[in-house]
């Protein structure tokens, strides 16, 4: 049976509240570690991560730097605001988005809709005006015009207006620390709305002792969309759409994975979907020699698509289709049990809701045994979700 095929409902467990970590650790490296490793589960704290890492790991993290999303604008004192979540610009990529000056238009989505008729709305800045103008219904949300005065990017009136996008299960406001706790300490290209949750455990230290112990660490960028946080709500998993995220990746960066012998470490599901995802595109390079600008990954083409092609194949291919360029794809990559994992050996990652794509990714991980993991981590009070605990798994 092939995991599409699978219910929903197989990948369910009981999540308490309580056991939903709503603030990070003061200390970044302090969380609990859960090490999974030959059907054995271990418990550890994340500052022993280098005893866990294979010698001369290639480990790769996802760069992308969390946009103040979430902006909040009131039509007169004292009333609740019209609150607007920026998902992905209209017509261009995130990061050339962020880039922009002046205006441009953005899928968003609104709260309280119903209340903001036809006139556009402000927000006054420090020594800028920020506007937001309805333009038409798309899907479950709208196209908005913003546009602001002043020589500022789009990235930098987000920093300015906005607020941190919480995930929606943290049930709370967001903070002033969260600007700096909800984003890694390697953040660099701004374009997500979540944050890739297991680089928040890593620190400065962390990160120069793995170097110093001759792991290689290479970045990439997969910007998180809001889609993220959506759980399957189909019966079957074949129901499911998945989102579509946005990859950008150099062409030294495929050179130095060609050239790399020995184990690879991903930080995160979405390093892991980058990775996965760079293998299948030069996979469909190869199986249909298109040379489209638009070449990017369907929700279903990993399992369609030959399965015998080398990696070195496969990336030698697409590094010649790059012609030392960056590459700027989507991917829609959908992992689960029974999945054969071509790019790595082992992930970094937290603990995911119940019923999400996220956990489905787990399970083909572990082969199948996610539940020995979450069954671990939920009688040993580790903390879950976006501020929680972490694992490693060796695959």
């Amino acid at each position: 049976m092939h995991f599409s095929d699978l219910k929903i409902d197989d990948f369910d467990y009981p999540l308490p509240d309580e056991r939903i970590a709503k603030y990070p650790l003061e200390n970044r490296d302090q969380s609990k570690l859960l090490s999974y490793t030959n059907g054995e589960i271990g418990r550890h704290t994340f500052t022993e991560i280098l005893g866990l890492l294979k010698p001369g790991s290639q480990i790769v993290m996802n760069n992308t730097k969390v946009v103040q999303a979430r902006l909040l604008f009131y039509k007169s004192e004292g009333t609740a605001p019209i609150e607007i979540f920026c998902l992905e610009p209209v017509g261009l990529e995130v990061q050339q988005a962020m880039a922009v000056k002046n205006e441009i238009v953005f899928y968003c989505l609104v709260g309280r809709a119903k209340k903001w008729k036809s006139d556009a709305l402000e927000i006054a800045l420090n020594t800028h005006q920020l506007k937001a103008e309805k333009l038409e219904k798309r899907g479950q949300g709208f196209e908005i015009k913003f546009s602001w005065t002043g020589d500022l990017t789009f990235a930098e009136i987000l920093e300015e207006a906005g607020h941190t996008p919480l995930p929606p299960y943290l049930n709370r406001k967001d903070e002033e620390s969260d600007k700096e706790r909800y984003q890694t300490v390697y953040a660099k290209k701004n374009g997500s709305v979540a944050a890739p949750t297991a680089g928040l455990h890593f620190t400065e230290e962390i990160l120069g002792r793995l170097k110093k112990n001759n792991h290689e660490i290479l970045n990439a960028t997969l910007h998180v969309g809001a889609g993220t946080f959506k759980p399957v709500s189909s019966e079957v998993v074949s129901d499911h759409e998945m989102h579509f995220e946005e990859i950008h990746i150099s062409s030294d960066f495929i050179s130095k994975l060609l050239a790399h012998i020995g184990s690879r470490t991903a930080i995160g599901t979405t390093s892991v979907r980058t990775l996965e995802s760079l293998y299948w595109l030069g996979v469909k390079l190869i199986s249909s020699e298109m040379e489209d600008d638009t070449l990017e990954l369907g929700q279903w083409d990993a399992y369609n698509l030959p399965q015998d092609i080398s990696v070195k194949k496969s990336l030698t291919r697409l590094l010649e289709h790059m012609k030392g360029k960056d590459l700027f794809t989507r991917t829609q990559l959908m992992i689960g049990p029974g999945y054969q994992f071509r790019m790595i050996d082992t992930i970094v990652t937290n603990f995911h809701q119940p019923k999400s794509t996220l956990l489905l990714l787990v399970a083909a991980a572990t082969q199948g045994n996610w539940r020995a993991l979450y069954d671990f981590a939920l009688a040993n009070n580790f903390r879950f979700l976006s501020y929680g605990d972490s694992s490693i798994i060796h695959i």
